[in-house]
């Protein structure tokens, strides 16, 4: 678990997201390691997720395709390193997914809402992103995320 664990943090280097807490990784029924996952608004709110760590090439281009349903508190992050320009389509993806963009500083880029599930036309970061968080359609919205809001795994 120990590997896991520093490979899950190794892959979110660099972004400042804390990776000094003690709590391990669990796995997902994917058989991904899960890590909780916090985003403050500017406002203040926090509202907290437990999401898979797609760390590898070939989980990053599976991504949540197939999948038929997503909880309310759950979803994906995809690190990208180094950080780069992110697209990403909905291609065998069964749900809608809220797309978001982090920059290398924790702050959210961009946010592309309720994405239409099986469309092939590209989703882009529009500037270089160090991940990407994939959550439930609408949900960003529900919870009032905003583009610069702060994002931190392993709280």
């Amino acid at each position: 678990m120990k590997i896991l664990w520093r490979a899950a943090c190794a892959a979110l280097f660099l972004m400042p997201i804390a990776c000094q807490a003690k709590q391990a990784p669990t796995l997902a029924p994917s058989g991904l390691a899960q890590l909780p996952l916090r985003i403050t608004t500017a406002g203040g709110k926090v509202h907290s997720f437990t999401v898979e760590v797609a760390a590898t090439e070939a989980q990053q281009a599976r991504g949540l395709m197939f999948r038929s349903s997503l909880a309310p508190d759950a979803g994906m992050i995809f690190p990208m390193r180094p950080p780069r320009m992110a697209s990403f389509w909905m291609k065998n993806t069964f749900i809608s997914l809220d797309i978001i963009f982090v920059r290398a500083n924790g702050s959210i880029a961009r946010i592309a809402a309720n994405t239409q599930p099986f469309s092939l036309d590209p989703i882009e970061s529009g500037e270089p992103v160090a991940a990407v968080l994939e959550i439930a359609g609408g949900r960003a919205a529900a919870l009032g995320i905003r583009e610069g809001d702060r994002v931190v795994l392993n709280p």
